[in-house]
């Protein structure tokens, strides 16, 4: 099954948010069908702030060497993609896709001076238009998850601005729907009805349960970052711990059960 058919199976596709080689083998052993990347976890991992700090060359080596350790389907998180011209995204997503990615999230919307934005809707569907045509005339065949984020950035009559959003993508070369932030039920049934395309939800704190997820008719889950960030919170404990015990026990318990 490809990656575009992963989205059309019995059972939503849980996708596995990772943002290095150690945690993309941890999703490869635990069983997860496929990987994407979180620039929000590589951004943090490497010091950075989100929203295309980093630069696309530190990103393209982390995919990279993601590829190389293993061949599970790989999404790869552009943000708005690391230019300002339809060529520069085109020629970046031209060399992820000769690492072997199957596919890129691309959003609506972009961070300046601190602040994300919505960008314009019809300019953003020209721009996703012209990133379509010119990957084919590359015979390069992506599934494009476009990311809009009315809901995430909490806007009046998000539902509305999405589904306006989501139609005009949909017919401008859209595979996928990715709407960050949005948990009631309400809202996920609606976006399922009135689009066409697969719905890709991500974890938040008030979200549904995988199998309520699946009846509302989800057909792909993300972590986003929010494992990166557990892991994190995980961490600090640990060393808090291990300086205040003055002890490495803390350290070794789980040998203790082996």
């Amino acid at each position: 099954m490809n990656f575009t058919q992963l989205h059309h199976q019995s059972a939503p596709l849980l996708i596995a948010n990772v943002w290095d080689v150690p945690s993309a083998l941890a999703a490869q052993r635990a069983g997860y069908q496929a990987l994407g990347t979180s620039s929000s976890a590589i951004a943090e991992m490497l010091g950075y702030p989100d929203g295309e700090e980093m630069s696309f060359a530190e990103l393209h080596y982390i995919v990279g060497r993601i590829r190389t350790a293993t061949m599970l389907p790989l999404s790869v998180d552009i943000e708005s993609g690391y230019a300002v011209s339809v060529d520069g995204i085109v020629n970046n997503v031209l060399q992820l896709s000769a690492l072997g990615v199957a596919g890129i999230n691309l959003e609506d919307s972009h961070v300046r001076d601190g602040r994300r934005e919505l960008l314009d809707a019809k300019l953003f569907a020209e721009r996703l238009r012209a990133i379509r045509e010119r990957l084919t005339a590359h015979r390069v065949s992506l599934f494009l998850n476009v990311r809009t984020d009315p809901f995430l950035l909490g806007i009046p009559d998000a539902l509305s601005v999405t589904l306006s959003r989501a139609s005009l993508y949909a017919n401008h070369g859209a595979d996928g729907l990715f709407v960050p932030c949005v948990h009631r039920p309400d809202d996920i049934a609606a976006l399922v009805q009135q689009t066409a395309l697969p719905l890709n939800v991500m974890a938040v704190p008030r979200l549904a349960d995988f199998a309520a997820l699946a009846e509302l008719g989800v057909r792909r889950i993300s972590m986003g970052n929010a494992v990166h960030s557990a892991l994190q919170t995980q961490l600090n404990r640990l060393l808090l711990s291990l300086r205040h015990q003055q002890s490495f026990a803390g350290v070794f318990d789980d040998e203790s059960h082996r």
